[in-house]
């Protein structure tokens, strides 16, 4: 018995022993955050060219409520970009309606992107106040390094529109027992994507350090950056993952910007970064163990696919189709369009360029095609000159795939920018060229695609040939200008007809007389683009490092100063806007359809890949007759180098030579 009295007192001395050790155990706690960003105004699926559907606020709606039912203590958060790329964003200043129906959908934070700031500082005050107006909930904004420059004369105005929303650096967000810290990051690159923000961008570094901190001592736990920077499969470039190697304190990056796609997380050091991809494709989810001691486990981490397996959500979806009648009512009412009219057909794919491969693609000739004939249509006054047109594969946003082609389609292909109106959209833009400056863009598209791939070109009005193994900007081989007068017919059916009369429509051919004519190295010639590939031409000298010259000119060749002076107009004095060149060329085509030119590009850019010596040493330029006088000096004197060296070797294995 005393045995027993004596063993259950021990346990009892060793338990209150360990109690003290217990007790300062570390908590554990489980944090589940639901993700996006770059949704870029996806507010309606999209089709995907192989018979699914992609995307849509009312299906990620769905995915959202089915992840909170399992997570109930879940944040929902979006790293930036959640605006510019539909019809609704013409929206953005005066609804808000990218916030407002993120508010609806539960949204808890959100970064500031480089887009949103597409319609300048002033336009995202608009937004702002639009949003507040309303009335409606909306997710808190949180933006630590960018603030309206004080050169900015709307500096104020700007800081009075963020105050009233709430703009903030950081926030401190309590859920499910957990103080969370969640703060807002606008990237280097991002920032250079914004030229017209008016903003100044703080390092991001210190500035991310600095809110760490704060939100540390004001009792968070668990810290959340909101970045719209992005990541890269090179490291040096990989904005985010630099961040969490220099800021210590971060336990979760939500990556935007840079559109990626990451299957699963990256850990650099102790943070996790974590991507979901851009348009509403996908919906992110993480789970992460962790103790207040700092140690982290992942979980779970998936990406839930937003497609044609989710149900819609009823009350997004009266949400959504509220915008769209009001886009129909105030933007598209002039143009004469409605939302989803059907311009024509198409009985094949248009997609965007791949990135960096060098070569023709029929999207970016049919923006090019619609650009000139838009001068020929659209334009008052158009003067009668040698007319090039250009696009960039930059600013070609989204494909257009077999079927019905509506005006919501043709907008997201040209989405970007906003003109001197104040409405979504680049204007076309008319500027002037020298022959030589023409060459010099051509060979701009021949030698920095590889590195920029946003700068590749697509033409009209011209046809260039280059090597891609010639010397750096002197790559192009032939150059010329090309018009064209064309007759459009009924393709012959052959074979099985069964297949032409189920598509319901006829397929067209194009007959193409062509004349050339070669350019003129001092004549002007008129180039028609987009506003933002217009200002991009003016870089051309820094860009090349002062190799090329490119100065854009009015007519009477002085040069621009400011290219709204060169916006084209119509017959009622409004911008012709870019999408609308390319959905008035659309519809020019009617029932009959797409031709069966653009099925496969045409010729008008010829690239070549051959190590044929001749091809690549003929026509020099100054720059490669330059590069080969030197080549040709540094063999030279590692000829004579090497001589002197073995006769100086000689020298000291068998000595002087001893004469009698």
């Amino acid at each position: 018995m005393k045995r027993r009295v004596s063993a259950c007192l021990l346990a009892v001395l060793l338990l209150c022993s360990l109690l003290p050790a217990l007790a300062a155990s570390p908590e554990r706690h489980s944090t589940t955050v639901l993700f996006t960003h770059d949704l870029h105004s996806h507010f309606l699926p999209q089709s995907d060219g192989q018979g699914n559907e992609s995307g849509g606020y009312a299906r990620l709606k769905t995915a959202l409520d089915r992840e909170r039912r399992a997570h109930p203590d879940a944040l929902t958060v979006d790293g930036g970009d959640f605006s510019i790329g539909s019809l609704i964003q013409t929206l953005y200043t005066t609804q808000g309606a990218e916030l407002r129906t993120m508010g609806a959908m539960g949204y808890d934070a959100a970064a500031v992107g480089n887009h949103e700031f597409d319609h300048t500082g002033t336009g995202f005050a608009d937004m702002l106040n639009a949003v507040v107006e309303s009335g409606d909930p909306a997710p808190a904004l949180l933006m630590a390094n960018y603030k309206p420059a004080a050169s900015n004369p709307d500096q104020l105005d700007i800081l009075r529109s963020m105050a009233a929303y709430g703009v903030q650096d950081y926030m401190l967000l309590e859920r499910g027992g957990v103080t969370y810290g969640l703060f807002g990051l606008m990237g280097v690159d991002s920032d250079a994507c914004a030229p017209s923000s008016g903003f100044e961008l703080g390092d991001m570094v210190s500035e991310a350090q600095r809110c760490v901190d704060a939100l540390k001592a004001e009792g968070a736990q668990f810290i959340i950056c909101l970045s719209h920077s992005g990541t890269n499969e090179k490291k040096k470039l990989s904005e985010d993952e630099q961040l969490a190697e220099k800021v210590s304190g971060i336990d979760l990056i939500i990556s935007g910007h840079t559109h990626t796609t990451l299957a699963q997380p990256i850990l650099a050091g102790d943070t996790y970064i974590v991507s979901a991809g851009p348009y509403c494709e996908n919906l992110g989810s993480i789970t992460i163990e962790w103790t207040e001691g700092g140690g982290k486990t992942l979980s779970d981490y998936h990406l839930t696919p937003i497609d044609q397996t989710l149900p819609s959500d009823q009350t997004i979806t009266t949400m959504v189709e509220r915008w769209k009648g009001l886009v129909g009512g105030t933007y598209l009412a002039p143009y004469g369009l409605t939302y989803d009219e059907v311009l024509t057909v198409s009985g094949f794919d248009l997609l965007t360029p791949e990135s960096g491969v060098q070569k023709g693609n029929p999207l970016g000739e049919l923006v090019a095609d619609a650009f000139l004939w838009a001068v020929n249509n659209l334009e008052a006054d158009a003067p009668d000159v040698p007319t090039v047109a250009i696009t960039a594969d930059g600013v070609l946003r989204a494909s257009l795939y077999p079927g019905e082609i509506t005006t919501a389609m043709a907008f997201d292909v040209l989405s970007m920018g906003v003109g001197s109106d104040g409405t979504s959209g680049f204007p076309l833009v008319a500027c002037y060229l020298t022959g030589a400056e023409l060459k010099a863009a051509a060979e701009v598209d021949a030698s920095v695609t590889p590195l920029m791939p946003a700068a590749q070109l697509y033409i009209a009005g011209m046809e260039y040939s280059f090597n891609t193994h010639r010397m750096f900007f002197n790559r192009v081989t032939d150059i010329r200008l090309v018009q064209e007068n064309r007759r459009t017919e009924p393709a012959p059916i052959l074979g099985d007809s069964s297949q032409h009369e189920s598509s319901g429509y006829q397929y067209m051919v194009t007959q193409t007389d062509r004349t050339y004519s070669e350019l003129e190295d001092g004549q002007l010639y008129r180039v028609v683009t987009g506003m933002y590939s217009a200002q991009m031409l003016g870089t051309v000298k820094s860009k090349s490092l002062g190799l090329l010259s490119l100065e854009p000119k009015l007519a009477d060749g002085t040069p621009v100063t400011d290219f709204e002076a060169c916006i084209l107009r119509d017959e009622n004095g409004s911008e012709i806007k870019e999408w609308y060149a390319l959905a008035a060329y659309l519809k020019s085509f009617g029932e009959d359809g797409l031709p069966l030119r653009y099925t496969a590009p045409d010729g008008r850019k010829d690239v070549s890949r051959s190590w044929n010596p001749v091809e690549l040493i003929k026509a020099p330029n100054w720059i490669t007759i330059v590069t080969l006088i030197v080549l040709a000096a540094a063999a030279v004197l590692a000829y004579f180098l090497i001589r002197a060296l073995r006769y100086a070797h000689r020298r000291r294995r068998y000595g002087k030579k001893k004469t009698l």
